[in-house]
């Protein structure tokens, strides 16, 4: 199939969505996003602007959208997910009837679902029914606002079947977006779940005035603490070391693009959850999956105690100081 008949639906047209669906046009693959808003679609359409988010930058001409999902989907080689990881399974249950049977799915979503414990593609496998080969999710260092921008960057896409990722991989290469293949789906999910509460982190202390010595001890121990988790979930340690976990860490921990960092930092500043959650427009995974992460945490007996200070936090179980003094006086042990 010549690379300019392979189609991608993207789901939805929020700022990732967006990102990604450029990144995918400049390619050469023939992009139609869904939007849930006409007026948003309606814009994309007509202006080549999603005036939602990225007002100020030109989308490609391959790049259209629609309000209907079934439309979007027609003769589609790529569904590419970037919604709320907790409304995932809603809007899968709706979208399924739709999906053609060799369209591969890719997940952008970084959370963790409540409840259950899922990451977004086993949530995909158990609602589709589609077999683990064709999922595949996309992780790293990956601001939207830098790519909108065309600033480099690059992204590790994971996939059981590698021939899946290496299509992919074909399908949103450019000159400024680089993306490296993997089979390590667990790996790549976890690290970039965990990163964002680990960026809350690194946000409250920099909210509360604390330098860049502190921020790195948080960055350093939170990647230790999500390499424990993912490698007892089976992960591979490398993928952790990577794109998908130290790479999108540190872009997540030391951005103020990054939302989960800045809700973070309100949250240092003495903001509560309810008027930093007012202030901030867009879904802060981070905040919904810590809870979530945790409760892995337990599940397979794996130490994360930045994890369990954020969690206690956002559900009001400690205070600011006391939050900050846990996060600052660990025992002294051994680091290795």
């Amino acid at each position: 199939m010549n690379q300019h008949h392979v189609c991608a639906a993207v789901f939805s047209a929020g700022s990732w969505g967006t990102a990604v669906g450029k990144i995918m046009a400049d390619a050469g693959t023939s992009v139609i996003m869904h939007a849930r808003r006409a007026e948003i679609a309606d814009a994309i359409n007509t202006t080549h602007r999603n005036p939602g988010y990225f007002p100020d930058i030109e989308l490609p001409q391959a790049l259209t959208a629609t309000t209907d999902p079934a439309a979007a989907l027609d003769g589609a080689n790529f569904l590419v997910l970037s919604i709320p990881a907790q409304s995932l399974r809603a809007g899968l249950a709706a979208w399924t009837p739709h999906i053609g049977p060799d369209t591969v799915i890719l997940s952008l979503m970084k959370g963790i679902e409540i409840g259950s414990g899922l990451r977004a593609s086993q949530v995909i496998t158990e609602v589709t029914g589609i077999p683990a080969c064709r999922v595949a999710v996309l992780s790293g260092p990956n601001l939207a606002r830098e790519i909108m921008d065309g600033q480099p960057a690059a992204t590790t896409i994971a996939c059981p079947d590698e021939d899946a990722a290496h299509r992919i991989q074909k399908a949103c290469h450019t000159p400024y977006f680089r993306p490296y293949t993997s089979t390590d789906v667990t790996g790549c999910e976890l690290g970039g779940a965990v990163k964002n509460v680990i960026a809350l982190a690194v946000g409250i202390a920099s909210g509360m005035g604390m330098g860049h010595n502190a921020q790195a001890m948080l960055i350093t121990r939170g990647l230790a603490e999500t390499t424990r988790l993912a490698t007892a979930m089976g992960a591979h340690p490398a993928t952790l070391s990577g794109l998908a976990g130290l790479g999108d860490l540190v872009a997540t921990c030391s951005s103020p693009l990054s939302r989960n960092r800045t809700f973070g930092t309100h949250l240092g500043q003495g903001l509560s959850v309810e008027q930093t959650t007012a202030a901030t427009r867009q879904t802060t995974e981070g905040v919904k999956s810590a809870g979530a992460i945790l409760a892995l945490a337990h599940a397979y007996d794996v130490e994360m105690p930045i994890t369990e200070v954020i969690s206690a936090l956002l559900h009001e179980k400690v205070t600011l100081d006391q939050a900050a003094a846990a996060l600052m006086q660990r025992p002294p042990k051994p680091e290795r």
